[in-house]
């Protein structure tokens, strides 16, 4: 696509092109697929150089509580300077970010870094990079609301939210096996990855439509907006208990089964790649070719996902583990598309980088508290953590069920 007709796109007249596509794709795969490394190797490797699950925790925590804080900001300054400095901004950060984290625990198990001060270190240089990845997603989910119709919002969202579930799918098994080289490898991997996918899209992609917040100044955006907060609130609380659950799998994986650190990292991935499969099952199967009111998804979505959880927190056994993570993807599958197409649709074309970065910033918003406060409960009793969880995904469901007027649906 030219930048004139990139221009001419301004209203979203158009679809999004196979080419602009397969690159957006490509941005949000080599983060997800990052991010599947990190999840399923770092507490087996947090624990082989001496930090405790409050700490391992702890650093996932607060690096999710600076990319919630940051991706609403790269959302409006994709309004002022365009999407595509801002998504290469994200991949470039990722991949620094990766390779800075490697060496650092390489340093640890030569014991050269150790006790509060790996910690510390660990806890900065995670939080720069989060600071910097965060601008990937609302860039490039910004990028395709400007050259899609309404009509074709959740289809279009759909088909990105596919790339982080792919790289899900495959990450996990791709750490597993990575793993075998080291702890280490899947981070050295993951910054190589997200460094090319960079140099393909600074190559490839257009510039996209003219930054609109030069010609309006749009109200800032917030996350009680009566237009956003059903789905915002929602994905934040999905989030918090799948976080609450998620990053205590390895540690009860670990204990249950007896596991040493590479093994517990291939069966938290196998878990993890049973997730991701079916998020992309439901995006394929149901969201895709959804043309209802994003609410029912939500609502859908919630209902699994709360399932899932009291089943993860019910039994103990490799099977139910699988049966579950397969429900709480299923069910994030059908939350993650409707939540952005819902609140896309929502506002004006002139917010749609803001609500593009608030958006992206719930899931992280939900890893605030939820790890951190799983491994506080984990460390009480093992099933705490997603009793807890059971509690809070059934408020976040109780919550879609309010009758309301959908106005985004109503404009589409």
């Amino acid at each position: 696509m030219t930048d004139a007709a990139a221009t001419r796109s301004l209203a979203g007249t158009e679809r999004l092109d196979r080419q602009t596509l397969v690159l957006l794709f490509v941005g949000l795969y080599a983060t997800a697929i990052g991010q599947a490394f990190v999840y399923a190797i770092l507490p087996p490797l947090g624990r082989s150089v001496g930090l405790d699950e409050v700490r391992i925790t702890a650093i996932i925590s607060t690096s999710a509580l600076v990319f919630t804080l940051a991706a609403p900001f790269w959302g409006r300054l994709s309004d002022q300077i365009g999407r595509k400095p801002v998504i290469l901004i994200g991949l470039m950060g990722y991949s620094i970010g990766s390779l800075c984290f490697a060496v650092l625990f390489s340093l640890a198990g030569d014991g050269l870094v150790t006790g509060l001060t790996l910690f510390l270190i660990a806890l900065i240089i995670r939080s720069l990079q989060a600071a910097a990845m965060s601008a990937t997603n609302p860039g490039c989910t910004a990028y395709a609301a400007d050259y899609t119709v309404a009509q074709f919002r959740i289809k279009a969202l759909a088909r990105l939210s596919s790339a982080q579930s792919i790289g899900m799918i495959t990450g996990p098994v791709m750490a597993g096996l990575v793993a075998g080289l080291g702890l280490l490898a899947p981070l050295v991997g993951a910054s190589l990855l997200s460094g090319l996918a960079a140099a393909i899209i600074a190559l490839k992609l257009s510039k996209g439509v003219t930054p609109r917040a030069t010609q309006n100044h749009p109200r800032r955006l917030n996350y009680l907006d009566p237009r956003l907060s059903v789905y915002l609130i929602s994905a934040i609380g999905a989030f918090t208990g799948v976080a609450m659950v998620q990053q205590t799998l390895a540690f009860r994986l670990q204990d249950t089964l007896n596991l040493s650190g590479i093994q517990t990292a291939q069966f938290t991935g196998w878990a993890m790649m049973m997730s991701a499969a079916h998020i992309l099952l439901m995006q394929i199967a149901i969201a895709q070719r959804f043309a209802g009111p994003p609410i029912q998804l939500v609502r859908a979505g919630g209902g699994l996902l709360l399932v899932g959880t009291v089943i993860i927190s019910s039994l103990d056994s490799w099977n139910a583990v699988l049966i579950s993570m397969a429900l709480i993807g299923a069910g994030l599958g059908l939350l993650m598309p409707a939540v952005a197409a819902g609140a896309s649709l929502a506002v004006s074309p002139e917010e749609q980088g803001g609500v593009s970065g608030l958006v992206s910033a719930c899931p992280a918003a939900g890893f605030i508290l939820g790890p951190i406060s799983g491994g506080f409960l984990y460390q009480y009793h093992e099933a705490a953590a997603g009793w807890s969880a059971v509690a809070i995904l059934l408020v976040v469901f109780a919550g879609t069920l309010k009758p309301r007027q959908n106005a985004a649906f109503s404009q589409a």
